[in-house]
């Protein structure tokens, strides 16, 4: 078994709040707010993260936030390969030091993110490699709570087959919303058109060191992608009807310079109804009526 060359680790121990700590000082680091980093100090969540992510070994595990391994060291013991992504140039040093001589394991040092809606080149090129070998790809992952949103939507979009992750709770009620759900908005739907949707637990500050102000969550997104080459237009098109979601339907598309009650006509929806009420099948319907009508762009034109 590779011994880490940190602290003196081994992999498959998670590591304590004090191991953390030292090996932050090690790397001349401390935990900054501006990269979402609150790093997990419960050892039990640590293997409960990993059961969670279904990995077989044959598998290329994505880890995103890396931070001081302790997640990484289990992941390493189940995965064919882990790609982990870390931001922080001290981390990304430290992982260097911990893991250089494990050839399972790859860094990319920068942002999983190359944009609000773009994956890092560098992490495309290890998914699309993966899948052209017929390997699954699974995200597993505390991931910076900064990035959370954004990054869960386009990894599915890229075929990511599963991802599990721990996040905010109030960004897991928004990923697993439905419909009149307080939380329920353009995350929702296409969170739910793109993958089955599984919040497993809630997870309380006091796992976390530093600890957040608010609960945490445990999720699993699993691949179900209903949208094919629609899902980026259909996305804006969501986007633009929910930014008057207050107004009403004839209101909202109206305002998106969408032929309001012919669409609504066609669907058979009351243009009373406020965009919160529609489900994500009647997003995805009154999109498909809006290409075929020819009022917005459809994905094949752009």
């Amino acid at each position: 078994m590779h011994r880490s060359p940190i602290a003196g680790r081994v992999p498959g121990v998670a590591q304590s709040k004090g191991d953390i700590q030292s090996i932050l000082a090690s790397a001349g680091s401390h935990p900054r707010h501006r990269f979402g980093q609150n790093f997990m100090i419960d050892q039990n969540l640590v293997r409960l993260i990993a059961d969670a992510g279904l990995i077989g070994p044959t598998d290329l595990v994505i880890e995103v936030g890396p931070g001081t391994g302790t997640l990484t060291d289990e992941l390493l013991t189940r995965a064919g390969s882990v790609v982990a992504v870390e931001i922080d140039r001290d981390l990304a040093a430290a992982a260097r030091t911990r893991y250089g001589d494990v050839d399972k394991f790859k860094l990319i040092e920068g942002d999983a993110l190359a944009g609000k809606h773009a994956i890092n080149s560098e992490l495309l090129a290890e998914i699309v490699a993966a899948k052209a070998t017929g390997s699954a790809v699974r995200l597993v992952a505390n991931l910076p709570y900064n990035i959370a949103s954004p990054l869960v939507i386009e990894l599915l979009l890229v075929g990511v087959d599963s991802l599990t992750f721990t996040v905010q709770k109030e960004v897991a009620d928004r990923l697993r919303a439905g419909a009149n759900d307080e939380a329920y908005g353009p995350l929702s739907v296409m969170s739910r058109m793109l993958a089955d949707v599984d919040v497993l637990r809630t997870l309380p500050p006091q796992a976390f060191w530093p600890a957040p102000k608010i609960d945490s969550a445990l999720v699993r997104m699993t691949l179900n992608n209903r949208l094919g080459e629609r899902a980026t237009p259909f996305g804006r098109f969501v986007q633009k009807v929910f930014s008057a979601r207050r107004k009403t339907l004839r209101k909202a598309l109206a305002n998106a310079g969408l032929p309001a009650d012919e669409l609504l006509s066609e669907m058979g929806i009351d243009p009373q109804k406020r965009p919160e009420e529609l489900s994500p099948e009647q997003f995805s319907g009154l999109y498909d009526v809006a290409v075929r009508r020819n009022a917005i762009v459809s994905a094949g034109d752009e």
